[in-house]
């Protein structure tokens, strides 16, 4: 099942939200980011999975909360197809075909909703959805993805991911934490008409970042869009961009509603 923002949920109440510096804050929609995650069990394993969730946002992930209307206790008959466009295909072995069979065969979905996130919070929201993600797989989930960015991992880089920010968080590093949640919970690169796209740097307060087809090999692209989420992160918009020769925009494609939506706007790259 494909859950948008328009069917599900929208944000009532919301307040405008902070951008990077005076530019993007003068822009930006009231639209503020949230996550929707999906897991998958096994038969009878709803309660099971819903009850780890339950447990995870009384401890450290508060504001989430375990959807009822579109969580079912039987398959859904569209997810292989779903996980299939989701995979990540830029790390290696970010699934197996265990993870394949593991959709296939699934037979309850669990959707849990994040709150409404500003820029200030969203790395520490996006946190707490790593750690819940991770505890519902101990509890016995089979597969998962954000649906915020439609990213899918198999369960052992998404553990990976979660044990990646714990360490972040103990040694006080946010950077190493923004960069662990970036990289679960953002899709890249997609093929636009002209530019290769990220989808999902608002899930930690971040612009897209649209590098142009001509730039270099897809790869290439790939690093750059990385090396980009962490010069945001570490020294800036503005700098960012004037190191980079690079333009911020608010045109999108997508609708505010759309949970792939970013208010913080897009970074353009054109030329090395």
């Amino acid at each position: 099942m494909t859950i948008s923002r328009r069917t599900l949920l929208i944000a009532t109440g919301v307040l405008p939200m902070l951008g990077f510096g005076e530019r993007a804050q003068a822009a930006a929609s009231t639209v503020k980011p949230r996550h929707v995650l999906c897991l998958l069990g096994g038969d009878g394993e709803l309660p099971r999975l819903q009850d780890a969730a339950s447990r995870a946002i009384e401890q450290f992930a508060a504001g989430f909360s375990v959807d009822t209307t579109y969580s079912q206790g039987k398959a859904d008959p569209n997810m292989s197809r779903s996980f299939g466009v989701c995979w990540d295909r830029v790390a290696p072995n970010a699934w197996t075909d265990a993870d394949e069979a593991a959709v296939a065969n699934h037979k309850s979905v669990l959707y849990v909703l994040g709150p409404p996130m500003s820029a200030d919070n969203a790395v520490m929201c996006s946190a707490g959805a790593l750690f819940l993600v991770d505890a519902v797989i101990k509890a016995g989930a089979t597969a998962a993805k954000g649906e915020s960015a439609g990213v899918a991992h198999g369960l052992t880089r998404w553990v990976a991911f979660a044990h990646e920010a714990a360490a972040a968080l103990q040694s006080d590093d946010n950077i190493a934490l923004r960069r662990a949640c970036r990289l679960a919970f953002a899709k890249r690169p997609l093929a636009g008409a002209t530019h290769l796209e990220t989808v999902g740097f608002h899930l930690v307060g971040l612009p897209e970042v649209y590098v142009a087809k001509a730039y270099g090999s897809e790869r290439e692209v790939v690093a750059l869009m990385d090396e980009v989420g962490d010069q945001l992160a570490q020294r800036g918009l503005e700098a960012m961009l004037a190191d980079r020769k690079a333009q911020l925009s608010f045109e999108t494609s997508y609708e505010p509603d759309d949970f792939k939506f970013n208010p913080y706007g897009i970074v353009t790259i054109d030329r090395r």
